[in-house]
């Protein structure tokens, strides 16, 4: 097993990267269901205290976005990935994971999103409040749904690289695709990808490894058996 990562592209321009994405030079579009109702107004203190009737909400440029529902997979892998990288990090005091729904401002846009996974390194724990986070993670995964495609290939890969986050990990479920988004020295995101055993190596979890084929497994492995497998 090698512990080297292919070098990252060093051509790909952010825009041209989200255009892919979505565009189907890296994966085809998935249709989105019907519109949801019309954004409501308010300011990011008035949507701390006001909640949708189901489901999730984030905060964009002030206004209201809801967000359809997940279905069992989608839940399920999140939960996977959350356990997975908390049995890493939690022993080592790395640091905090946080699932969703928990909100992350963020002031370039300005926006409140609420990904489907927060890593925070212990260093910036001070950003954790109560109800949100005060500022970029240093990790965000998002699993997406037909629903989120433009959401989480575009508009937040774009939001995430302007705020600044270390990493950006998205996973399509249904084209088993995953992309890891790192910052550059250059501000600007480049892929990532596995070594030769399908393999990721974290570069904020330093030390970190992700088999990539876990995710398309149904079902998921235990937690127990993928430690297993890297020989943790």
């Amino acid at each position: 097993m090698t512990d080297a990562l292919q070098s990252p592209s060093q051509t790909d321009e952010p825009t041209a990267l989200s255009k892919a994405l979505v565009g189907g030079q890296v994966s085809g579009a998935v249709d989105a269901p019907a519109d949801l109702p019309s954004p409501i107004r308010m300011t990011f203190e008035e949507f701390l205290t006001w909640g949708p009737e189901s489901g999730r909400a984030e905060w964009v440029d002030g206004e209201v976005e809801l967000v359809s529902p997940s279905n069992i997979r989608h839940q399920l892998l999140i939960f996977f990935l959350a356990k997975l990288i908390d049995a890493f990090a939690e022993p080592r005091g790395l640091g905090q994971v946080v699932l969703a729904p928990f909100l992350m401002r963020l002031e370039h846009r300005p926006s409140g999103r609420e990904p489907d996974i927060l890593f925070v390194a212990a260093d910036h724990a001070d950003r954790i409040k109560t109800t949100y986070l005060d500022g970029p993670a240093d990790l965000v995964i998002e699993v997406l749904s037909p629903e989120s495609e433009t959401r989480d290939r575009v508009d937040k890969l774009q939001e995430y690289e302007a705020a600044r986050i270390p990493e950006y990990w998205m996973f399509d479920t249904l084209r088993k695709d995953a992309f890891f988004f790192r910052l550059g020295e250059d501000g600007r995101y480049h892929l990532a990808v596995a070594d030769q055993d399908g393999i990721y190596r974290s570069r904020v979890l330093e030390g970190f490894r992700l088999k990539v084929d876990w995710l398309w497994r149904q079902p998921l492995p235990p937690l127990a058996e993928a430690l297993r497998e890297l020989g943790d």
